[in-house]
């Protein structure tokens, strides 16, 4: 199983009570950099307008956060988790991801989820609708980003989304950027990572994984497409203490927001000999590459943990 970092870079109040931007920046460089140097897969980056609480707390754009660490750092993969398809045309990012791709030498990786943080939205102008409209959206857009990175002149007419001749070049580095889509829908979301994805990546306990994965197997029998070519990801966050009762108390409020259910009884918390256990249940229910969230700001348990599970 692969092991990657997800860049705190400020929607989960990552720098409350900071004063210097310019810090704070530096502070993620320094961590894209540890992950770099310490065999880390993938720098995953989300994608978010206002801090989980909509506060006055420094919170990074993550394209313009990801180029730049395409540039700092030289081996590790790149991506968000994910992209919020409403923020932004689709054609355009698939541009824009063509040209990171470029940049970061073919590292990159595009992600990109319906969306539904509604202050993001609301906050910013835009229209966030139903889920099933999400939904809708994102088909249309993953169907618009193909063709820009395959056709010299792309054309796609959709209900939502539209292009005429779309030129995009250069398209990019690899001759196929990584699509990975994000959510775990059993009748829609899993359905169109089926159809279009090379990647997902599914928020939920090692139990509810295995289930999730026999739905997506499903859903790629019924379309005819291979099951195996599609790359399993999910996210989980991680505190090692001296005992499990300790990590547990490390654990921050407010964690519910993005990990379903009890984190603590299945996440990356507790002690070396509990992390273990928990990350061999991920390994059972089909994880194929663990995206991990560490509590401090600093890079001490990056490396920690790379001592002792990525050497």
């Amino acid at each position: 199983m692969e092991y990657s970092v997800f860049l705190p870079t400020g929607f989960a109040l990552d720098f409350a009570g900071a004063t210097d931007p310019v810090a704070a920046f530096d502070s993620l460089v320094r961590l894209a950099k540890t992950a770099d140097e310490s065999g880390y897969h993938t720098l995953w980056a989300p994608d978010h307008l206002h801090t989980v609480t909509s506060s006055q707390d420094y919170l990074f754009e993550a394209w313009t956060t990801l180029t730049a660490m395409a540039r700092e750092t030289s081996r590790i993969r790149l991506g968000h988790l994910v992209t919020g398809n409403s923020y932004r045309n689709p054609a355009l990012q698939a541009k824009m991801a063509s040209t990171v791709d470029v940049i970061s030498h073919g590292r990159f990786t595009f992600g990109i989820g319906a969306g539904w943080y509604e202050p993001d939205y609301t906050g910013y102008g835009y229209e966030f609708g139903s889920a099933g409209e999400r939904l809708r959206r994102l088909e249309e857009a993953v169907k618009v980003v193909r063709a820009m990175w395959t056709e010299d002149e792309a054309t796609f007419e959709g209900r939502f989304y539209s292009v005429r001749g779309a030129v995009n070049q250069p398209k990019g580095v690899q001759p196929r950027i990584p699509l990975m889509i994000a959510g775990g829908g059993e009748r829609v979301t899993l359905r169109i990572v089926a159809q279009h994805g090379d990647a997902c990546n599914v928020i939920e306990s090692p139990e509810q994984l295995t289930h999730k994965y026999d739905v997506l197997r499903k859903h790629c029998a019924d379309l005819g497409t291979d099951y195996e070519q599609i790359k399993r990801t999910t996210t989980t966050l991680c505190i090692i203490a001296d005992t499990d009762d300790e990590a547990r108390a490390m654990l921050p409020p407010g964690t519910d927001f993005a990990f379903p259910g009890d984190l603590a009884s299945y996440g990356l918390i507790g002690t070396l000999d509990t992390i273990r256990e928990r990350i061999a249940r991920y390994e059972e229910a089909g994880v194929q590459e663990l995206v991990i969230g560490f509590v401090a700001r600093d890079d001490e348990p990056l490396r920690r943990f790379a001592a002792e599970f990525l050497s």
